[in-house]
């Protein structure tokens, strides 16, 4: 079945960095576009960044451009949001999401806790 793993997550401070990965398996994960979403406390989840399924195109919103890199090992069937320059208000659980046979799947989600 579809499985997905997030990890990385911790406590920094602002202007500190994170790295987040995502290991990906029981669908083909070469063919798939890969998601980052995160949810605050009190708040709705929201879109981070998504990746094409050969990394050749990416988006990301508008509050984290510039600051958030996301990546991909088609080999290791791993995904990656490389976190710069972090704030406090991007404090949130961060989650991986796939579509796959028309169903979407999320990870268990990783705690990113950015304080002084």
């Amino acid at each position: 079945q579809v499985q997905l793993v997030e990890s990385g997550g911790g406590l920094v401070q602002p202007g500190g960095s994170l790295r987040l990965s995502c290991a990906a398996s029981g669908f083909t994960f070469s063919t798939s576009t890969m998601r980052w979403y995160r949810q605050a406390p009190g708040k709705e989840r929201e879109s981070v960044a998504d990746i094409s399924s050969r990394g050749g195109s990416t988006n990301y919103a508008d509050s984290v451009k510039g600051r958030f890199t996301i990546s991909r090992d088609n080999i290791k069937n791993t995904t990656y949001l490389q976190m710069n320059d972090l704030k406090p208000e991007d404090t949130a659980v961060y989650y991986c999401n796939v579509w796959s046979g028309r169903k979407t799947y999320w990870g268990q989600g990783t705690q990113v806790t950015v304080s002084s």
